[in-house]
């Protein structure tokens, strides 16, 4: 896999942000700042092989799993940020809310049925960990001993609402790490989509 630095992953998202804010891009891009040293050392564990499904941000998770930046960013000029799937990289991308979740679980049982040694990875933001559909699937791979990681990324922001007022909780459910999660907060100068400023296309 394609090594990327701190600063090299900051670059490839600033890079985005002006061709987003420039009306170079004309879909929908999810940007992520903040978080690189824990997206680097998650990654320190991810084998070639392993799978990652990630949400509607996965710019870092492709780049970090080896898909080459021209590639990435290619895609994302053509107006697939948001769905960024390489199948020859075992990396998938979902749009919708929790549409990563069970796909993700699935494809761990699969592995372990088939005596694999390869490892999924899921990446949820930290609204989505609220939900029934996480925590059903998190049950279920926890009962099963799942060859599964959900990666908890919670920048406190559900679209513009703050996730804790919305469940009026000082603490979100899954607001540390416990079997089959990795929980992190971290705080993005980007808003919710988009690179910072209002466009016209």
């Amino acid at each position: 896999m394609i090594k990327m630095t701190k600063e090299q992953l900051i670059n490839f998202e600033t890079d985005i942000a002006d061709c987003f804010n420039n009306a170079i891009i004309k879909a929908p891009v999810h940007l992520y700042d903040g978080n690189e040293e824990q997206m680097i050392d998650i990654f320190k564990n991810v084998k070639s092989e392993d799978w990652i499904f990630c949400t509607w941000r996965s710019h870092y998770q492709c780049l970090l799993k080896g898909v080459p930046p021209e590639q990435v960013k290619q895609d994302i000029l053509d107006g697939k940020s948001i769905t960024l799937c390489y199948p020859e990289y075992n990396i998938y991308s979902s749009a919708i809310v929790t549409g990563n979740i069970p796909i993700a679980t699935g494809t761990a049982l699969d592995i372990k049925r088939k005596g694999g040694t390869n490892h999924v990875w899921c990446f949820v933001g930290d609204m989505t960990s609220e939900t029934g559909t996480f925590f059903e699937n998190w049950k279920y791979a926890i009962n099963h001993d799942l060859p599964i990681t959900y990666v908890i990324e919670d920048n406190g922001k559900s679209v513009c609402t703050d996730t804790k007022s919305v469940w009026n909780t000082d603490e979100l459910y899954f607001a540390k790490e416990t079997r089959k999660i990795i929980y992190y907060q971290y705080q993005t100068k980007y808003p919710h989509a988009g690179g910072g400023k209002r466009i016209q296309f």
